[in-house]
């Protein structure tokens, strides 16, 4: 069932047109991320969602209900800012019962409910302390008990993990997943972070240029992406240049070398197309079974500990693989002809970015 529902969703700022037909349908206790670089407009559908920010055209739907005009403190939103926003003379738990007070929630249940959520949290000795004697890490679970403390329908974050430590961010985006699990609620979160989003969502909404490029599971964004800026903005990418032998039965040169994709590609025969391929898709070696193989010289060689880059061209394409180090096998040089294989399903064509 449909939870919240966006269609045709803009926002212009004068002739600055920063969201462009946003349109996406998530499902009630679905985790979805936006994914994005800075300026895409990942930030701007957030705020427009919570109310801080009013659509220029489209309309917000909640479980059903308009609320594309009403304002924040009528959505029934939970929010979690990027600076987490805590207020610093409260403590931690007048912090977390804020929201329950706005409400005018009975004492006794706001006590209540700030002693689960600080359970929840597992920073209960930490109630009467202040916001300045946190780390940040204990800041953000304040911020995300603050926000879901009124049980709010749908939960945003705004990257609330990017002023953290590499270390504390893997073990909260895990902390919040699983609360998110538990609590079942429906939540968005905007990240640039494309490990946060794959390792966190049930779905992903890669933005650029304040348009949808592709929406999908983590496995699909991945692995089937459907634009160059998705295939490069999402994980690591070679990125070919090839020409159309037969499009009908997905056959391609490749700097003369002829290989076969896993899917139809478009075009007449000769017609320039660009196809992207995984570094793990691809092994040294000369393989069968209806494998590609493309012939090759090494061009350069990076040694880095657990595994060795290597760089191969075949004119004026080239791929980078990696190998696993081994101790008893030391790695090619630098000029030496080799093979490359992979599958035709690891070759993938993409299409060319979308106008405006």
């Amino acid at each position: 069932m449909k939870f919240l529902e966006i269609d045709g969703l803009r926002k212009s700022y004068g002739t600055n047109q920063v969201v462009k037909n946003f349109e996406i349908s998530v499902e009630r206790g679905e985790f979805v991320s936006f994914l994005g670089p800075s300026g895409c407009g990942k930030t701007t559908c957030l705020r427009m969602i919570a109310g801080f920010e009013t659509p220029s055209h489209g309309t917000i739907k909640v479980a059903g209900k308009d609320i594309t005009h009403l304002p924040p403190n009528e959505r029934d939103v939970g929010m979690v800012f990027q600076s987490y926003a805590l207020f610093p003379n409260m403590t931690v738990a007048q912090n977390v019962a804020f929201g329950l007070k706005v409400a005018k929630k009975p004492a006794a249940e706001i006590k209540t409910r700030v002693g689960e959520m600080l359970d929840l949290i597992k920073l209960p000795q930490l109630a009467d302390r202040y916001p300045y004697q946190l780390s940040g890490g204990q800041q953000q679970r304040v911020a995300l008990a603050r926000a879901i403390a009124t049980k709010p329908q749908l939960l945003l974050l705004d990257e609330p993990l990017s002023a953290l430590d590499a270390k504390i961010r893997v073990s909260l985006r895990e902390e919040i997943r699983s609360l998110q699990r538990a609590l079942g609620i429906t939540t968005i979160f905007v990240t640039h972070d494309q490990e946060e989003a794959l390792s966190m969502s049930d779905r992903v909404v890669v933005l650029s240029e304040g348009r949808v490029e592709q929406l999908g599971t983590p496995f699909d964004i991945y692995n089937h992406p459907k634009t160059r800026f998705v295939a490069s903005f999402v994980g690591t990418l070679n990125v070919l240049s090839g020409r159309v032998i037969d499009a009908s039965q997905a056959r391609v040169s490749i700097d003369g070398q002829e290989v076969k994709l896993g899917q139809l590609v478009d075009g007449d025969v000769g017609a320039v197309c660009t196809l992207a391929l995984r570094p793990e898709a691809i092994v040294i070696g000369r393989a069968e079974g209806g494998a590609n193989n493309l012939t090759g010289q090494i061009e350069d060689v990076s040694f880095l500990g657990a595994v060795v880059r290597i760089r191969v061209r075949f004119g004026e394409n080239w791929v980078v693989l990696d190998t696993f180090n081994s101790p008893a096998s030391p790695p090619p040089e630098r000029g030496a002809t080799v093979t490359v294989s992979f599958s035709p399903a690891g070759l993938i064509p993409l299409q060319e970015q979308r106008a405006a």
